[in-house]
């Protein structure tokens, strides 16, 4: 009777029963050391440059590898979108399928590569979980018609995205593997630990599960020896494909310093804890790959122990109820209760910031209950704001509202500036999205965005409910009092209102308004806000002369400055301040009884002007 020949799935349980199994190493680094830049899509060369992406996987193939990862880490339609790409998912994750499939022959496996989408999940970000797991199905089934063998799940550093991942194959009915990547501290950037994300994973179905990336061979080793030690590990396959060390700008280049030798020494103590699969990530080539099949080459798999010596941790200790300071702000005490004032001052575009606490004394003595503190408008580059915002208050002692951009600062960078804002005193936050960089004065700068203001505000709202982004409890929660901006000469105003009531759902307590002209579009905005019942502060921008009406309504985005205004800027002529400080006080003193609040503009931080529109409320 003729034997049946198993299948390559078949085949390469058997093979992972019985010895070690060696991938490949870095794809993205290879490209990188013949000339390709981080600028363009990597992915994109399964189409336009193949002979390139084959020659690649042929080195590997020559090392020694009997795993080949596909080139479309990057694959998803998220990510291929930064490039103009995103019509393009089946063909690039199609094409780099087939040309891995094409190299590897009968001689290795194929694992289509999948890592995160490269911008973070809701509630915090824009990506809902079901589009996110819609995003990834559409990527795993283009590599499982392209004839990969199995799916890897790479460099994932959330729990709650490698799950739509994971689900995603699961709806393909799709065989996947696992990997997470893990800090210096021995956790994800999400804060969770190797043990916790073994578990989970187990149990949405993986049946290999590691670590990749992020940090070099000892990290990925001690992360490692936590997987193998853990109980729930005993069933399952573990996978560990390291970084060749931490990388270094040298003459211009990213350089990865792990020798192969060292590489091939970290592979086998790896091994020695009964890590099946074992390969390398970025900054590993053909030569570390050789030299780490070299090592592994004929070793069986390696008993697990249930006794490792793992690096201890030591917990912040909690505060005392007595120490935790929930009071909140003036503003946020008097607001609502009395008609406020809050003036906009500009930081220095230089490093002496004398004037500006200057101007924010005189304002408090002239009767100004706050101080708002821009962050960069315009995306010209200015002093930090949270420098000059604790200047102000130390000096000053007036309340201050700190603008917060989400241009400048990746997830990480604004949840830390958050707390240092907090541990400088500052409680009064307005959360913008902020003006891209091509409007200002480094067009060529890179806008972050990982979030817009409504992620920024869920931000905030989740420190003050005592829990980081992830849900985790924080030892002490934040007692911000939050704002939003809101236009209400919006030209898309459906789209302007929808934004502006996810603020208010997302933990928005008060909001302030662009500058407005004519109470008309006061009064129709506020009834259409009215059932978000949060405090309005109506916006007042004094003009200085014509040209400034004019630069504004013409060449600033959404900006409206009504013709008789303009009008009656131009017949002014050179006592264009006084005009514009007089049409100020008419509209404020109108719209006074409408609003809770005034939040005063004034052109070029000639505060003097703020406080003259205000004499109209005495």
């Amino acid at each position: 009777m003729k034997q049946k020949v198993p299948s390559r799935r078949e085949a390469f349980w058997e093979a992972l029963a019985t010895r070690i199994l060696v991938c490949d190493g870095a794809m993205g680094t290879m490209l990188y050391n013949r000339g390709i830049p981080f600028t363009v899509s990597f992915e994109e060369l399964n189409i336009s440059r193949p002979e390139l992406v084959r020659e690649i996987h042929e080195g590997y193939l020559a090392a020694g590898a009997q795993i080949l990862e596909t080139n479309t880490f990057g694959g998803n339609r998220a990510r291929l979108q930064k490039h103009g790409l995103e019509q393009k998912v089946r063909e690039i994750n199609g094409a780099g399928a087939r040309l891995a499939r094409e190299v590897a022959g009968d001689k290795a496996w194929v694992f289509g590569s999948v890592g995160p989408l490269g911008m973070p999940l809701e509630p915090v970000g824009k990506i809902r979980l079901s589009e996110a797991r819609e995003i990834f199905r559409e990527q795993i089934e283009a590599l499982l018609e392209g004839g990969v063998d199995f799916i890897l799940l790479e460099t994932f550093t959330d729990l709650r995205e490698i799950t739509q991942a994971m689900l995603a194959a699961k709806d393909l009915e799709a065989p996947v593997f696992a990997q997470m990547s893990f800090t210096e501290d021995l956790k994800t950037l999400m804060g969770d630990k190797p043990q916790e994300v073994l578990r989970e994973l187990k149990k949405l179905g993986a049946t290999v599960v590691g670590a990749n990336c992020s940090v070099g061979p000892q990290g990925i080793f001690e992360v490692l020896e936590i997987m193998a030690a853990t109980s729930e590990a005993s069933d399952l396959f573990l996978s560990a494909m390291p970084n060749a060390g931490m990388p270094r700008m040298i003459g211009g280049r990213y350089i990865y310093l792990s020798s192969p030798e060292y590489m091939a020494d970290y592979a086998l103590r790896i091994a020695q804890l009964g890590v099946n699969i074992i390969g390398g990530c970025c900054g590993t080539t053909p030569a570390h790959i050789r030299m780490i099949a070299e090592r592994l080459s004929g070793l069986k798999p390696f008993a697990r122990t249930q006794t490792v010596s793992v690096r201890v941790e030591v917990e912040e200790p909690a505060m005392e109820e007595s120490e935790v300071e929930a009071v909140p702000s003036p503003f946020a005490e008097r607001i609502g209760r009395e008609f406020l004032v809050s003036v906009e001052i500009d930081p220095p575009r230089g490093i002496d910031p004398t004037r500006f606490i200057e101007a924010a004394a005189f304002l408090k003595s002239r009767g100004i209950d706050a101080v708002n503190v821009a962050d960069s408008p315009l995306a010209r580059a200015r002093m930090s704001p949270l420098v000059l915002a604790h200047l102000i208050q130390e000096a000053t002692g007036i309340d201050i509202i700190l603008h917060m951009s989400c241009r400048d600062r990746n997830l990480l960078g604004l949840q830390a500036e958050l707390m240092g804002a907090h541990a400088l005193g500052i409680r009064n936050i307005l959360a913008i999205t902020g003006d891209p960089p091509k409007l200002g004065d480094f067009p060529t700068a890179t806008g972050v965005f990982d979030v817009d203001s409504i992620g920024l505000v869920e931000l905030i709202s989740r420190l003050n409910d005592g829990q980081d982004l992830m849900g985790r409890t924080l030892s002490r929660a934040t007692s911000f009092f939050v704002g939003v901006a809101v236009n209400p000469v919006a030209l898309d105003m459906e789209r302007e209102l929808e934004r502006f009531f996810r603020k208010v759902e997302a933990g928005a307590q008060f909001a302030f308004t662009q500058p407005i002209y004519e109470l008309k579009i006061l009064e129709n905005f506020l009834k259409a806000v009215e059932t978000a019942k949060i405090p309005i502060f109506v916006g007042i921008l004094p003009l200085r002369n014509a040209k400034h009406a004019e630069f504004l309504h013409n060449e600033i985005p959404e900006m409206y400055i009504p013709e008789p205004i303009r009008e009656r800027m131009k017949k002014a002529g050179e006592e264009g301040p006084k005009e514009g400080v007089k049409i100020a006080q008419e509209f404020l003193a109108e719209a006074r009884t409408m609003v809770q609040g005034a939040y005063i503009m004034p052109p070029f931080n000639r505060v003097e002007m703020a406080a003259e529109v205000v004499q109209v409320l005495k």
